[in-house]
């Protein structure tokens, strides 16, 4: 599927889309590409997915819908490295497993709180984990 397909049906999903954080997933889209201009966009488990090509490194969690989360993964399965580790120091990340890491957005004020931080994070989780 072409580029412009695929951020077409990501366009057609989220028009469709139902959810109390609506506006907050929008604003987080624009964040994620606004960090990290390469990402291809999809839809993965019901939401935005974004990764170098077909390789997902982040996807947004919607459901429930009283909050938002940002998993930051290496990639469908659990990576085998058992040394990998990624610096936080901003603290915004809470470590689902090894490689695995989740942000989450309680409203739009958390969200403006962590986007300065936010793009930072991300490009880095990108860069270290695209081989």
């Amino acid at each position: 599927m072409a580029v412009a397909e695929k951020l077409s049906a990501v366009d057609a999903y989220l028009d469709g889309l139902e959810h109390g954080r609506k506006a907050e997933i929008e604003t987080l889209r624009r964040l994620i590409l606004a960090a990290v201009p390469d990402l291809v966009e999809t839809i993965k488990w019901n939401a935005p997915s974004f990764g170098p090509g077909e390789d997902d490194r982040i996807t947004m969690r919607l459901h429930p819908g009283d909050r938002l989360q940002l998993i930051l993964h290496r990639g469908a399965k659990a990576g085998t490295d058992d040394f990998f580790r990624f610096e936080d120091p901003d603290r915004l990340l809470s470590w689902a497993a090894p490689d695995r890491g989740v942000v989450t957005f309680r409203d739009a004020d958390d969200l403006r709180a962590k986007s300065a931080a936010l793009g930072e994070v991300l490009r880095r989780w990108v860069a270290c984990t695209t081989r």
